[in-house]
């Protein structure tokens, strides 16, 4: 079984568990659990969008949140196959970073054009693609470590030389050319119009970092092309920075990974799904320079959506204390899908 399937039948098996009784935990001391599905019973009409015996205005609304964490975004494609699955929910809006970008891209693709089944077959073609390109990537696990399952290239020897020159040359030395294999990814698989179409039945933002300015900037539904998304999964040791309407940017991840705001101020749903594929925690120190970069990394990508995290914390008590009189402020229901043990072991 590959890093990707490993990845996906992981995460589908852990959605199944947590559908039906969703927390918030991350970093603060507020606990929220509630019911995301409801009775099966209720739903007694077909959904015109191919999704089984489910009427779209019974169903249950929810936003989703997807972070960013490269191939780890497979872990997010099985939990959105689950949720997809199961027709008692539906989607208000998507707000993603990086490879939460893509994935969110392909399901609204997916969704508009072929409904719910689209949506499942888009994923799984996309992330096929990604399985069978990187099976032909020199940097792959020493047979060693496949044998005794350590899934890290730490010791892979064309992994150290690639990373070595990743600290010695800018991406504009390297790649000269900017190539990026997931460019054609997308362009084969997802028809931008149809995301830009008024029809796309689900509200996109996907986040990017302005190099210039450091802000974080949000990509809404018509703004949304294949520069977009690569913008958002730009890792500025890898790539050059996109340009967009003459400013530059690079992984979202740095300013929102993902945003929570765009849902708060732009959807009406109250729920918010976030598929964690970035540990917040880790038991052990870490020792060994892959290790520490790797924890960098993870502090750093996870440090905004903590900032926001509080803050709706602390409006969320300053609404339960009645100190807030304003109806218009709403009282944000916030979930996790996380499966932090199995993504240590691929780090």
């Amino acid at each position: 079984m590959d890093e990707q399937t490993d990845f996906y039948a992981y995460s589908s098996m852990r959605v199944n568990k947590l559908t039906r009784r969703s927390v918030y935990c991350p970093g603060t001391k507020v606990r929220v659990c509630m019911e995301i599905g409801i009775n099966r019973k209720e739903h007694k009409h077909k959904d015109p969008l191919g999704g089984g015996a489910a009427n779209s205005g019974s169903r249950k609304r929810i936003n989703l949140a997807l972070q960013g964490g490269g191939f780890h975004g497979a872990f997010a494609w099985g939990a959105l196959d689950r949720l997809l699955e199961d027709d008692c929910i539906d989607f208000d809006g998507i707000s993603a970073t990086s490879v939460g970008a893509v994935n969110a891209t392909v399901l609204a693709y997916g969704l508009t054009v072929g409904g719910r089944a689209g949506a499942r077959h888009a994923l799984a073609a996309i992330w096929r693609r990604v399985a069978t390109l990187a099976s032909l990537n020199p940097l792959q696990p020493t047979p060693f470590d496949r044998l005794t399952g350590n899934q890290s290239l730490e010791t892979s020897p064309a992994f150290v030389q690639f990373d070595i020159l990743t600290r010695l040359f800018s991406p504009y030395q390297l790649n000269p050319f900017n190539i990026n294999p997931l460019r054609s990814i997308l362009c084969d698989t997802v028809d931008f119009d149809a995301i830009r179409n008024a029809r796309c039945p689900i509200k996109l933002f996907l986040s990017a970092t302005n190099v210039r300015s450091g802000k974080i900037r949000v990509f809404h539904n018509d703004e949304i092309g294949p520069d977009a998304v690569l913008a958002s999964a730009c890792l500025p040791f890898l790539f050059q920075a996109i340009e967009i309407d003459g400013e530059h940017y690079w992984d979202g991840g740095y300013m929102g990974n993902p945003a929570i705001f765009p849902l708060i101020y732009n959807c009406d749903s109250r729920d918010v799904v976030i598929v964690h594929i970035n540990p917040i925690e880790r038991p052990d120190v870490p020792k060994t320079p892959r290790e520490i970069l790797n924890r960098i990394n993870e502090i750093s990508f996870n440090s905004s959506l903590m900032r926001e995290m509080r803050s709706v914390c602390f409006v969320t008590k300053l609404i339960e204390e009645q100190k807030i009189l304003d109806k218009t402020i709403k009282r944000m229901l916030i979930h996790s899908i996380e499966a932090t043990d199995i993504h240590k072991k691929y780090l």
